[in-house]
């Protein structure tokens, strides 16, 4: 069953921003992840509006985004946007 990472970022600072996507998108793509939203700004409907840019990846199941998430490889990445940029990450198992 697939499953969905769900990313709302806040960017103060695009230049470390750029190298961290560089760095993110071959790993994401050795973990069989794809981008299905990229980088936009929602459209509010009802409710609290979103606060920044989402971007929504897709994973074979659960267990592979979560494995993907605690790599090692990932932990080392993701220091290359802190102080650059806030992170709301959810993990939704999708339908089959």
């Amino acid at each position: 069953m697939p499953a969905y990472l769900i990313i709302q970022s806040r960017i103060s600072d695009p230049e470390p921003m750029s190298a961290y996507r560089e760095a993110v998108m071959p790993l994401i793509e050795r973990y069989n992840g794809k981008h299905i939203v990229k980088g936009v700004t929602a459209e509010t409907l009802e409710g609290t509006s979103a606060d920044g840019r989402l971007n929504i990846l897709e994973f074979p199941s659960l267990e592979v985004l979560r494995a993907f998430w605690n790599s090692p490889e990932y932990v080392k990445i993701k220091q290359l946007r802190h102080g650059a940029a806030e992170f709301d990450a959810w993990a939704v198992p999708g339908i089959e």
